[in-house]
C-alpha cells in the first residue's frame, strides 16, 4: 500500500467516522456490506442516500444502491458489482482503486469550496483536535487504570477454600472474560484509530504532532493489555488446578468418613472382646486360652496398617488444608483414642493372661517337685553302708549324684518359690489367685526341701566313716605286699657279666629307689592316717595299730638292702665301662694306621684327587679323636683305688697313647704327598689338553686354502668366528698353567724340571699356533674384501641401470598432468635412490684404492670395474637430464606432486599421533601431555604456510581442466583440505580430552589435600578431652574454637573442591562418577566433622561451667575456712580492747550478711547447672551439701562469739555503741545536705558512686541499730538504768531514721541530673556524627567510567545503611527526650533546641543520599552501557580478523579443527545476537527516558549494529569454504584407509598355507570363514558408501570430481581383486579340509578301534553273578562299538570318493589308511566273538557248579539227620522214626530232577568240550558218589529200623 492510499484510508475514517455501523479498518472486509459506501456518498451529497433506512444485514442491496448512485449522479464507473464485494474477503487492490475514484471526484468537488473555509476549517480542527486529544487521554487513563486494577485482581492467588467457593470464582472469571473484558478491548481498538485521527488531522494541517506523554503510548498500552492476558492465562490456569484440587479433596473426605466409620466399628467390637478374662483355672486351659489371645493379637495387628491408612488420608487432607480439616481431625482422634485404647485392653489382657499362665506353671511345677522329694527320702534312709571299699566307694558316688540333685532341686524350690511369691504381692495389682494359697504351697515347698537335705547330710557322715576305715585296710595290704616283691629283689647277688648287664641292673635299682621314694611319703600318709584313727577311738583301733607296726619294720629292712645292692653295682659298673671304652680305642687306632700308612698317591688326577678327599676326612677323624683319648685317662681316675694300681689299667692307657701319636705323624705325611702328585697330574692334563687342541686347530689350519668363491670364503670366515670364542678359552687355560707351574717351581716341588719342560713346551706351541692363526685371517679378509668388492660393484651395476630403465619408460608418458601423476608414481622416491647410488659410488672409490694397493695382482680387475659403474652412472644422469628438459613445466608438477605426498604423509602421522587414547595418571602427565599437544599445534601452525601455498598451486593446476586425472587431483586436494580439517578436529577433541583430564588431575590434587584436612580434624575431635581446671576448660575452648577457626578457613578451600568436583560432573566430565563419588564423600565428611566440632564445643563449654562452678565452691570453701580461723578466736579477755572486739566482730558479721549472696548465687548457679545439664548432678549437689554444711558451722561460730563478747561487758558496749552511731550519723547529715548535683556526666557519675557507698554504709548502721534494741533488752533484764539504755537508743533510733528521707531524696536528684547530661551529651554525639557524613551524601561527584560509579554507589549504600543502623539510636533519643520534656526540668529549653538542630540535619542527610543514589543510578546506566557497547564491538572486531583469515586447512583433521572451530564462532555470533539486542533495548530505554546523553547513545548503537551484521555476512562466506575442503578431505581419508585395508585384506586372502593337518586346516577354514563374512560385510559396506560419497561430489559438481572419479575406479578394482582372491582361497581350503579330515577320521577311528581292543578284558569272573554282569558288560560293548561300525563305513565311502580325487601318492595313502582301518575293525569283531562264547561257557561252568554245591550241602545235611536220629525205646517209637525216616525219602525223591538237570548240564559240557572239563567231570563224579552214599545211607537206616521193629 503506498502513501496516497495511507492518506486516503486516514481520510476516510475520519469522514466516516461518525456514521454508525461504519467501522474503517481496511480495505477489504470493512467494506464488504456496502454501508461504508453509501456513507460515503451520503457524507458529501445527502440528498441522493437517506442513510437512516439502510440496513446492514441487507449487504447486496446496500452495495447495489451505492454502485448506482455513483454511476449515475457522479459519473464514476461501475468497477465492481456486489458479488465481488459479498464475500469472506474482498479483493483489497479492487477495492481500494474503487475507493480512489471516490476520492479524485469529491477531491474536485470541494477544491473550489476550499480556499474560502481554509480560515475557519483550520480553528474548527485546531478546536477539534484539541478535544479529540482530551478525550484520547481520559480514555487511556481509564483504560490503564481499569487494567492495572485487574491484574491485580486476577492476581490474587486467595481462592476459596472449597469446592462451591472455587466453582463461584471460576464462574466470575468466565463472566469476566465474557461480559467484562470485550467492550474493554473495543475501547483499546477505538483508542488506536483515535490517535491515528488525531495524528493525521495535525500533520494535514501542518501542526506538530502530537505524541501521548510516557505511558499513555498505544505500545504502552499494548504491553499493559499483554499483561493483562498474561495475568488471565495465568489465573485461568490457577483455577482450574485449585478446582481439581477441591474435586480431588472433596473425594478423599468421603473416602475418609467411609473408612473411618468401618474402623471405629471394628475397634468397638474388639474392645468388648478383649474386655473379657475367661482363663480356666488349669494349665491346659490356660494354654487355650494364651493362644487364643496371641490369634487376636495377630488380627488386630494387621489391623494397624489399616488404622494408619485412615490417619495418612486425614494427614492428606490437612496437608492440603481442606476446608472442613476440624471435622476430620476430630474423627481421626477418635479413631486413634479407640486405636490406643484397644492397645491398652490388648496389652493389659496380655499381662493378665501371662500372669495366670506363669502362676499355674509355678504350680504344676510345684508337684513335680514333691514327687521327686517322696522317692530321695525313702532312698536317704537306707541302713546299707558298704561291706568293703569298692562298695562304699559305689554308695558315695551314688549320694554324691543324690546330693547333687538335691542342690538342683533346692535351686529349683527357691526359684519356685521365688516365682510364686510374685504373685502374691500386696497391693491393688491384680491377682491371679488368692494370695494366701500361694504362700502355704511356699511354705510346704520349704519344709519338705529341708527335710530332705537334711537327711542327706546324715547319710553322707555314715558313709564316709565306712569308707575312712576300709581305704585304710586296702592302703596297708598293698604297702605289705610291694615291700616283700622289693626284698626278693634287692637279696640278689647279680652284678653282671658286661657292661649292658650291669647298666640294665643299675638303672633297674634306681628306679626301685625311686619308686621307694614316691612310696615313703604315700606310706608315712597311711600311717598318719591309721594313727588318727586309733586316736579318734575307732571301733578298729586294736588292728590298726598291730599293722602299723609290722608295717614299719619291714620297710626299715628294705631301706637298709637297697643301699648295699647299689654301692656293688655302681663298682662293677665303672670297670666294665673302662674296660669297653679301652676296647674302642684300640679298635678305632688300627684301623687309623692301617689308612694313613697306605702309600698310594693315584695314577692321574682324579684318582689323586679322590684319594685327597678321603684323607681330609680321616685327618679330621684323627684330630676329633684326641677328647676321646683325655676322657678315657679321666675314667680310668674314677676307679676305685685298686683298680686304678692294677698292671692292666695302666698297660691298656700307655698303649693307647703310643698308637695315636704314631697315626697323627703318618696322617701328615700322608697329606703332603698327596698334595704334591694331586698338582703334578693336574698341569700334566692341562698341558696334554691343550696341546692336543693346538694340534687339531693346526692340523685345520695348515690345511685350509683361500678359496676364490664368496660362498665358499664365507663359510670358512664363519668357522674363523667360531675359533676365537675357542682360542680365548684356550688361552685362559694357558694362564692357569703358567699360574700353576710357577707356584709349583716356587715351592720345590720333587719334579720341578719337568713341570718346568711341560710350560715352556706349551708356550711355545701357543705362539706359533696364535701366529698361524691371525695370518690365515688376514688372508681370508682380504680375499672376502676383494669378492665383496666385486658383489657390490655388480649390485650398484645393476640398480643403476634399473633406475636408468624406469627413467626411459616415462618417454612414453605425455606432459598433460595424466602424464605427470603417472610419473610421479614411478619416479617416487627416485631422488632419494639417486643420492643413496651417489653415496655407494663414492664408497666403492675407496674401496677401490685400498684393494687395488693390498692386491696388486687384481689391481686391473678391480679399477675396470669401477669405470664401468661410473660410465654406467653417467650414462644414467644423462638421460635422467634429457628426460628433465622434455619435460619443461611438467617439472614443476612433479616438484608439486612430491611435495603434496610429503604433506600427506606429515599429516597422517600428526593424525596417528594426536589420535593416542593415552590417558594421564597423574597431574604431572597431565600437563606433559597438554605441553606436548600444545607442541602439536605449534607445528600444525608452521604447517599453515605450506599447506595454503600447495591449496593455491593446486588450484592455479587444475583450474579449468576437466581430464580424469585433473580431477583426481582435485580430489586429492579436496581430501587434502579435509584432512587439514579433521586434523584441527581431532586436536580439538584431544584438547577437550586432557583439558578433562588435567582438571580430573588437579581434582584429584585437591582432593587430596581437603581428605589431609578432614584427616586431621577427626583426629583432632577424637582425641581432644575433657580438662578438669577452669583455666584448663578455657584453654580447651580457646584450642576448639581455634580450631573451628581453621575448619572455618579451611572450609572455603573444602568447598571449593567439592563445587569444582560438582562442576566437573555437571560439565560432563569423562570422570563424572568417580568425581561425583569423591565430592560426595568430602561433603559427607566435611558436614560430620563440623557437626562433631559443634558438639565438642557444646561439651567444653559445659564443662568449662562445671568447672567454673568447682572453682567458685573451692573460692568460697576456702573463704569459709579463713573465716572460721577468725570467727574461732576468743582472746577478748582484756576489758580495754573489748569494745574494738566488739566492733569488728559487727562488721565481721556485716560481712558475711554481705556474702551469703555468695552462697546463694552458688547454688543459684549450681541448681541452674543441675536443670541444664542432669549428668552434673551428683557432682553439684554434693559440692552444694558440703558448702551448706561449713557455711552453717561459720554462722553458729560467729553468734557464739558474738554472744560471747556481747556477754563479756554489755553495757559498756551498748554505750559505745550509740556513740559511735550517733558519731557516724553527725556525718552523714552533713554530707546529706550539699547542694552539689554534679556539673557535668563525670561529676554526677561520682556523686552517684559516693551515694551509694553511703546506702551501704546505712543497711549496715540500720543493723547496728536493730541489734541495739536486742542489747537493750538484755540489759534491762539484768536490772540495768532502764530509763537511761532506752533513751540513748530511742535518740539514735529517731536520727537515724529523720536521715533515711533527706538520703532517698539526694538519690533521686542526682539520678535525674546524670539523665539531663547524658542526654546532652548524646544529642551532641549524634549532631557531629551526621555533620561527619553530610559532606558525602552532599558530593557531585558521579564518576568516569562504570568502576568509579559502581565504587561511589557502593559508598552511597554504605552510608544508607549506617543510617538505617543508626535510625534505632536516633529514635531512642527523641523517646526519652518526651520523658524529660514532660518533667518540669531547667533545661527543657536547651533540650527543644538540641533536638530542632537534630532533626533538622538527620531529615536534610536522609532526603541528600536519596537524591544522590538516583543521580548515580543514572550514571551507572550510562556507563554500563557504555562498558558493554565497547565489549561487543571489541568482541566483533576480534571475530571479524577470524573470518578475514586466508587460512586453509592442509589435511582433514585440520579441516575438522577448523569448522568445528568455525561451528563455534558462529554460535558465538548467534548466541551474541541477544547481546546486541540487549543493548538496543537498553539505549532505547535510556533515549526514552530522557538521558543527557541520548544521542551519544544512539550513535555508539548504530555502530554496533552495523558491525554485527557485517560480522554474520563473513561468518556465513567461510563456512562454506571450509564445508567445501573439508569433504575432500573425508572422501580422501576413505579412500586410503580402504585402499590399505584392501591390501591388508589381499595378504590374507592369498596366502598358500593349506594346513599341516586336520586341526590347523579346520583353524586355517575357520578363520578364513569368518575373514571372508567379515571381510564381506565390512567391506562391501565401506565401499558403497564411499562410491556414495565420490558420486556426491562428482554430483555436485566439485572442483576435484576428477580426481574423486580416478580414486572411485581405482578403489572398485581393488575390491572386485580382493573378492576374486577370496573365493579362490575358499575352494582350495575345503579341498585341504576334505583331505586331511580324512586322514584325521582314519587316525581317531584306528585309535578308538584299538582302544576298544585293549579295553576288552580278560577276566571271566569269579562267580555266577560276576559273569553275568560281565556278559552285560560285553552286551554293552558291543552295542557301543556299532556306532563306531557306521563311522568305519563313512570312511570307506570317503575313502572312495577321495581316491577318484587324488591321484599318484596321495591316492595310494588314502588306500593304505583305508586298509588299516579296516584290518584293525575285523580284528576287533573277532575278539568280540570269541568273549562273547567264552562267557558264554564260563557262565554255564559256574552254574553247574552253584548247583553241585547246592546239591552237595543238601545231601550233607539229609546224611547228618539220618545218623542224628535217636534209637528208639519203644515199638511207638520206632514207628514213628520209621514214618520219618520215609519222610527223608520223599525229599529224596523230589530232589531227583535237580539230580537229573545238573547231570545233564554237566554231560553237555564235557561234550562240547569245555576249556574246563576235567574240573568239571570231578565235580559231577563227586556228586554222582555223594548220592550214591546218601541212598545207601537211607537204606541201612530203614534195615535197622526195621529189624528194631521186629525185634519189639
Amino acid at each position: 500500500m503506498n502513501i496516497e492510499h495511507i492518506v486516503i484510508s486516514v481520510v476516510l475514517c475520519f469522514v466516516l467516522y461518525s456514521y454508525p455501523n461504519v467501522n474503517i479498518h481496511n480495505f477489504s472486509t470493512s467494506w464488504r456490506d456496502g454501508m461504508a459506501f453509501n456513507a460515503l456518498i451520503h457524507k458529501h451529497r445527502p440528498d441522493l442516500i437517506d442513510f437512516d433506512k439502510l440496513k446492514k444485514s441487507n449487504a447486496h442491496h446496500n452495495l447495489q444502491n451505492a454502485f448506482n448512485l455513483a454511476e449515475q449522479h457522479l459519473g464514476l464507473t461501475k468497477l465492481l458489482d456486489p458479488e465481488d464485494i459479498s464475500v469472506d474477503h474482498p479483493d483489497e487492490k479492487s477495492v481500494i482503486t474503487y475507493v480512489v475514484t471516490y476520492y479524485h471526484y469529491f477531491s474536485k468537488m470541494k477544491a473550489l469550496k476550499v480556499e474560502g473555509k481554509r480560515i475557519g476549517k483550520v480553528l474548527d480542527n485546531a478546536i477539534e483536535t484539541e478535544k479529540m486529544i482530551e478525550k484520547y487521554e481520559s480514555l487511556a487513563s481509564d483504560l490503564l487504570e481499569w487494567i492495572e486494577q485487574t491484574i491485580i485482581i486476577l492476581n490474587n492467588r486467595k481462592f476459596a477454600n472449597s469446592l462451591n467457593g472455587v466453582q463461584q470464582q471460576l464462574q466470575a472469571f468466565n463472566t469476566y472474560r465474557t461480559v467484562e473484558k470485550p467492550p474493554k478491548f473495543t475501547e483499546k481498538g477505538n483508542l488506536e484509530v483515535l490517535l491515528f485521527t488525531i495524528q493525521s488531522k495535525m500533520r494535514a494541517n501542518n501542526q506538530k504532532v502530537y505524541m501521548p506523554r510516557e505511558g499513555k503510548l498505544i505500545s504502552d498500552i499494548n504491553k499493559t493489555w499483554e499483561r493483562l492476558e498474561k495475568a488471565e492465562h495465568e489465573r485461568e490456569l490457577a483455577l482450574r488446578t485449585e478446582l481439581i484440587r477441591q474435586e480431588k479433596l472433596e473425594q478423599l473426605a468421603r473416602r475418609f468418613d467411609r473408612k473411618a466409620a468401618m474402623r471405629e466399628t471394628w475397634l468397638s467390637e474388639n474392645q468388648r472382646l478383649v474386655s473379657q478374662d475367661n482363663f480356666g483355672f488349669d494349665l491346659p486351659a490356660v494354654d487355650a486360652a494364651t493362644k487364643k489371645h496371641e490369634a487376636i493379637e495377630t488380627d488386630i495387628t494387621a489391623y494397624e496398617e489399616r488404622v494408619q491408612a485412615v490417619v495418612s488420608v486425614a494427614k492428606e487432607l490437612e496437608a492440603e488444608k481442606y476446608h472442613d480439616i476440624k471435622l476430620i481431625a476430630a474423627r481421626k482422634d477418635n479413631v486413634i483414642r479407640l486405636w490406643e485404647y484397644l492397645l491398652e485392653l490388648l496389652k493389659a489382657r496380655r499381662q493378665r493372661l501371662e500372669m495366670n499362665l506363669g502362676l499355674q506353671r509355678v504350680f504344676q511345677e510345684m508337684l513335680y517337685i514333691m514327687d521327686w522329694m517322696d522317692e530321695m527320702k525313702m532312698m536317704l534312709l537306707s541302713q546299707d553302708y558298704g561291706k568293703h571299699l569298692l562298695g562304699v566307694e559305689d554308695l558315695l558316688q551314688k549320694h554324691a549324684l543324690v546330693e547333687a540333685d538335691i542342690g538342683i532341686q533346692a535351686d529349683r524350690v527357691k526359684a519356685v518359690n521365688n516365682n510364686a511369691q510374685k504373685f502374691a504381692i500386696d497391693g491393688d495389682v491384680y491377682k491371679p489367685c488368692d494370695p494366701q494359697v500361694i504362700h502355704d504351697r511356699v511354705a510346704h515347698m520349704e519344709f519338705c526341701n529341708q527335710e530332705l537335705t537334711q537327711l542327706a547330710v546324715e547319710r553322707r557322715a555314715h558313709l564316709e566313716e565306712s569308707r575312712r576305715l576300709w581305704k585304710f585296710f586296702w592302703e596297708m595290704a598293698e604297702e605289705e605286699g610291694w615291700i616283700r616283691e622289693k626284698e626278693q629283689i634287692l637279696s640278689s647277688d647279680e652284678s653282671g657279666k658286661d657292661l649292658t648287664g650291669t647298666v640294665r641292673l643299675l638303672s633297674q635299682h634306681r628306679a626301685l629307689e625311686d619308686e621307694m621314694s614316691g612310696r615313703a611319703g604315700h606310706l608315712q600318709h597311711t600311717i598318719t592316717e591309721g594313727q588318727a584313727m586309733v586316736d579318734a577311738g575307732h571301733f578298729g583301733a586294736a588292728k590298726i595299730r598291730e599293722r602299723v607296726t609290722d608295717l614299719g619294720a619291714q620297710w626299715a629292712t628294705l631301706v637298709e638292702l637297697a643301699a648295699v645292692r647299689k654301692a656293688h653295682l655302681e663298682e662293677a659298673c665303672a670297670l666294665h665301662q673302662f674296660q669297653a671304652d679301652a676296647d674302642d680305642a684300640d679298635a678305632w687306632t688300627l684301623d687309623a694306621l692301617r689308612i694313613v700308612s697306605s702309600g698310594e698317591v693315584g695314577h692321574d688326577e682324579f684318582s689323586t684327587q679322590a684319594l685327597v678327599r678321603k684323607h681330609k676326612d680321616a685327618a679330621a677323624e684323627v684330630a676329633s679323636y684326641r677328647p676321646v683319648i683325655d676322657a678315657l685317662h679321666e675314667q680310668a681316675g674314677s676307679l676305685p683305688e685298686e683298680q686304678v694300681q692294677s698292671e692292666e689299667v695302666k698297660g691298656r692307657l700307655e698303649g693307647i697313647e703310643e698308637r695315636y701319636k704314631e697315626v697323627a705323624e703318618l696322617t701328615r705325611l700322608r697329606k703332603q704327598a698327596l698334595q704334591d702328585a694331586l698338582a703334578l697330574y693336574k698341569v700334566f692334563s692341562e698341558v696334554d689338553a691343550c696341546e692336543v687342541w693346538i694340534d687339531e686347530k693346526e692340523q685345520w689350519l695348515n690345511s685350509m686354502e683361500i678359496p676364490e668363491k664368496l660362498e665358499d670364503l664365507e663359510v670358512i670366515q664363519h668357522r674363523f668366528e667360531s675359533l676365537e670364542p675357542e682360542m680365548n678359552n684356550q688361552a685362559s687355560r694357558v694362564a692357569v698353567v703358567n699360574q700353576i707351574a710357577r707356584q709349583l717351581m716356587h715351592n720345590g716341588h720333587p719334579s720341578e724340571k719337568d713341570i718346568k719342560a711341560q710350560q715352556d713346551k706349551l708356550n711355545n706351541r701357543w705362539s706359533q699356533f696364535r701366529d698361524l692363526a691371525d695370518q690365515k685371517k688376514e688372508s681370508l679378509i682380504s680375499a672376502l674384501g676383494v669378492q665383496n668388492y666385486h658383489l657390490d660393484c655388480n649390485e650398484t651395476k645393476s640398480w643403476i641401470r634399473e633406475k636408468t630403465k624406469v627413467i626411459e619408460s616415462t618417454q612414453e608418458l605425455g606432459n598433460d598432468l595424466t602424464g605427470v601423476m603417472a610419473l610421479q608414481r614411478k619416479l617416487t622416491g627416485m631422488e632419494r635412490d639417486l643420492a643413496a647410488i651417489e653415496d655407494k659410488l663414492g664408497d666403492l672409490r675407496g674401496e677401490a684404492e685400498r684393494l687395488a694397493s693390498e692386491h696388486l695382482d687384481q689391481a686391473k680387475a678391480i679399477t675396470g670395474r669401477l669405470a664401468e659403474i661410473t660410465a654406467v652412472w653417467e650414462e644414467m644422469k644423462a638421460t635422467l637430464r634429457n628426460r628433465e628438459e622434455s619435460l619443461g613445466e611438467a617439472s614443476k608438477l612433479q616438484q608439486f606432486l612430491r611435495e603434496l605426498d610429503d604433506f600427506q604423509s606429515w599429516l597422517s602421522r600428526t593424525q596417528t599421533a594426536i589420535a593416542s587414547e593415552e590417558t594421564p595418571n597423574t597431574l604431572a602427565e597431565a600437563e606433559k601431555l597438554l605441553a606436548l599437544h600444545e607442541g602439536i599445534k605449534n607445528e600444525i601452525r608452521n604447517y599453515e604456510e605450506d599447506y595454503q601455498k600447495m591449496r593455491d598451486m593446486g588450484e592455479m593446476v587444475t583450474q579449468g581442466q576437466t581430464d580424469a586425472q585433473y580431477m583426481f587431483l582435485r580430489q586429492r586436494l579436496k581430501a587434502l583440505d579435509t584432512g587439514w580439517n579433521e586434523l584441527h578436529k581431532m586436536w580439538e577433541n584431544r584438547q577437550n580430552l586432557l583439558s578433562q583430564s588435567h582438571a580430573y588431575q588437579l581434582f584429584l590434587r585437591d582432593t587430596k589435600q581437603a581428605e589431609t584436612f578432614l584427616n586431621n580434624q577427626e583426629y583432632m575431635l577424637a582425641h581432644t578431652e575433657m580438662p578438669t581446671t577452669l583455666e584448663g576448660a578455657e584453654g580447651a575452648i580457646k584450642q576448639q574454637e581455634d580450631f573451628m577457626t581453621t575448619m572455618d578457613a579451611n572450609e572455603e578451600k573444602i568447598n571449593g573442591v567439592v563445587e569444582a568436583g560438582r562442576r566437573l560432573a555437571s560439565d560432563g566430565n569423562i570422570n563424572a562418577d568417580r568425581i561425583q563419588e569423591r565430592a560426595t564423600s568430602i561433603d559427607d565428611r566435611h558436614k560430620k566433622n563440623r557437626e562433631a566440632a559443634v558438639e565438642l564445643l557444646m561439651r567444653l563449654k559445659d564443662n568449662r561451667d562445671l568447672q567454673k562452678f568447682l572453682q567458685d565452691c573451692q573460692e568460697l570453701s576456702l573463704w569459709i575456712n579463713e573465716k572460721m580461723l577468725t570467727a574461732q578466736d576468743m582472746s577478748y579477755d582484756e576489758a580495754r580492747n573489748l569494745h574494738s572486739k566488739w566492733l569488728k566482730h559487727q562488721a565481721f558479721m556485716a560481712e558475711l550478711q554481705s556474702n551469703k549472696e555468695w552462697l546463694d548465687k552458688i547454688e543459684k548457679d549450681g541448681m541452674q547447672l543441675v536443670s541444664e545439664k542432669p549428668e552434673t548432678e551428683s557432682v553439684v549437689k554434693e559440692k552444694l551439701s558440703a558448702l551448706q554444711k561449713m557455711w552453717e558451722v561459720l554462722e553458729s561460730t560467729t553468734q557464739t562469739k558474738a554472744q560471747c563478747l556481747f556477754d563479756a561487758n554489755k553495757a559498756e558496749l551498748f554505750t559505745q555503741s550509740c556513740a559511735d552511731l550517733d558519731k557516724w550519723l553527725g556525718g552523714l547529715e552533713g554530707q546529706i545536705q550539699s547542694d552539689d548535683y554534679g556539673k557535668d556526666l563525670t561529676s554526677v557519675n561520682i556523686l552517684l558512686k559516693k551515694q551509694q557507698i553511703l546506702e551501704n554504709q546505712v543497711e549496715v548502721r540500720q543493723r547496728e541499730v536493730v541489734e541495739l534494741q536486742s542489747q537493750a533488752l538484755v540489759l534491762s533484764q539484768e536490772g540495768k538504768d532502764t530509763e537511761e539504755v532506752d533513751g540513748q537508743r530511742q535518740m539514735v533510733e529517731h536520727k537515724f531514721k529523720e536521715l533515711l528521707d533527706p538520703l532517698r531524696k539526694r538519690k533521686n536528684f542526682l539520678v535525674a541530673s546524670r539523665e539531663i547530661h547524658q542526654f546532652n551529651r548524646d544529642v551532641e554525639d549524634e549532631i557531629l556524627w551526621v555533620e561527619e557524613r553530610m559532606p558525602i551524601a552532599t558530593s557531585t561527584d558521579h564518576g568516569h567510567n562504570l568502576q568509579t560509579v559502581q565504587l561511589l554507589i557502593k559508598k552511597n549504600q554504605t552510608l544508607q545503611k549506617e543510617i538505617q543502623g543508626h535510625q534505632p539510636r536516633f529514635d531512642d533519643i527523641f523517646e526519652r527526650s518526651e520523658s524529660l520534656l514532660m518533667e518540669d526540668s531547667f533545661a527543657v529549653e536547651a533540650i527543644r533546641q538540641h533536638l530542632a538542630d537534630l532533626q533538622q540535619l538527620w531529615g536534610l542527610m536522609i532526603e541528600e543520599t536519596e537524591k544522590r543514589h538516583a543521580r548515580l543510578e543514572e550514571a551507572h546506566n550510562a556507563q554500563k552501557y557504555y562498558f558493554d557497547a565497547a565489549e561487543a564491538e571489541a568482541w566483533m572486531s576480534e571475530q571479524e580478523l577470524y573470518m578475514m583469515s586466508e587460512e586453509k586447512a592442509k589435511d582433514e583433521q585440520s579441516s575438522v579443527a577448523m569448522l568445528k572451530k568455525h561451528q563455534i564462532v558462529e554460535q558465538s555470533v548467534e548466541d551474541y545476537a541477544e547481546t546486541v539486542h540487549q543493548l538496543s533495548k537498553t539505549s532505547r530505554g535510556l533515549t526514552a527516558a530522557g538521558h543527557s546523553e541520548s544521542e551519544r547513545i544512539g550513535m555508539r548503537q548504530s555502530q554496533v549494529d552495523k558491525l554485527y551484521a557485517g560480522m554474520k555476512d563473513l561468518s556465513e562466506e567461510r563456512r562454506g569454504k571450509l564445508d567445501e575442503r573439508f569433504r575432500l578431505f573425508q572422501l580422501n581419508r576413505e579412500v586410503d584407509d580402504l585402499e590399505q585395508w584392501i591390501a591388508e585384506r589381499e595378504v590374507v586372502a592369498g596366502s598358500h598355507e593349506l594346513g599341516q593337518d586336520y586341526e590347523h586346516v579346520t583353524m586355517l577354514q575357520e578363520r578364513f570363514r569368518e575373514f571372508a563374512r567379515d571381510t564381506g560385510n565390512i567391506g562391501q559396506e565401506r565401499v558403497d558408501a564411499v562410491n556414495r560419497l565420490a558420486d556426491e561430489l562428482i554430483n555436485a559438481g566439485h572442483a576435484d570430481a576428477a580426481t574423486v572419479a580416478e580414486w572411485k575406479d581405482g578403489l572398485n578394482e581393488a575390491w572386485a581383486d580382493l573378492l576374486e582372491l577370496i573365493d579362490t582361497r575358499t575352494q582350495i581350503l575345503a579341498a585341504s579340509y576334505e583331505l586331511h579330515k580324512f586322514y584325521h577320521d582314519a587316525k581317531e577311528i584306528l585309535g578308538r578301534i584299538l582302544d576298544k581292543h585293549k579295553k576288552l578284558p580278560e577276566e571271566v569272573g569269579r562267580d555266577q553273578n560276576t559273569v553275568e554282569t560281565l556278559q552285560r558288560m560285553h552286551t554293552t560293548f558291543e552295542h557301543d562299538i556299532q556306532a563306531l561300525g557306521t563311522q568305519v563305513r563313512e570312511l570307506q565311502e570317503d575313502a572312495v570318493r577321495l581316491q577318484s580325487a587324488y591321484a599318484g601318492d596321495k591316492a595310494d595313502d588314502i588306500q593304505r589308511r583305508e586298509r588299516e582301518v579296516l584290518e584293525a575293525w575285523n580284528s576287533l569283531l573277532e575278539a568280540c566273538d570269541g568273549r562273547r562264547v567264552h562267557l558264554l561257557d564260563t557262565g554255564d561252568k559256574f552254574r553247574f557248579f552253584s548247583m553241585v554245591r547246592d546239591l552237595m550241602l543238601w545231601m550233607e545235611d539229609v546224611i547228618r539227620l539220618i545218623e542224628a536220629q535217636e534209637n528208639p525205646r519203644d515199638v511207638s517209637s520206632v514207628e514213628l522214626l520209621m514214618n520219618n525216616h520215609q519222610g527223608i525219602k520223599a525229599e529224596i525223591d523230589a530232589r531227583n530232577d535237580s539230580f537229573t538237570a545238573c547231570i545233564e548240564l554237566g554231560k553237555s559240557l564235557l561234550a562240547r568240550k569245555h576249556y574246563a572239563s576235567e574240573e568239571i567231570k570231578d565235580r559231577l563224579l563227586q556228586l554222582m558218589d555223594k548220592r550214591k552214599d546218601m541212598i545207601d545211607k537211607w537204606e541201612d537206616r530203614r534195615e535197622w529200623l526195621r529189624l528194631n521193629l521186629r525185634t519189639e
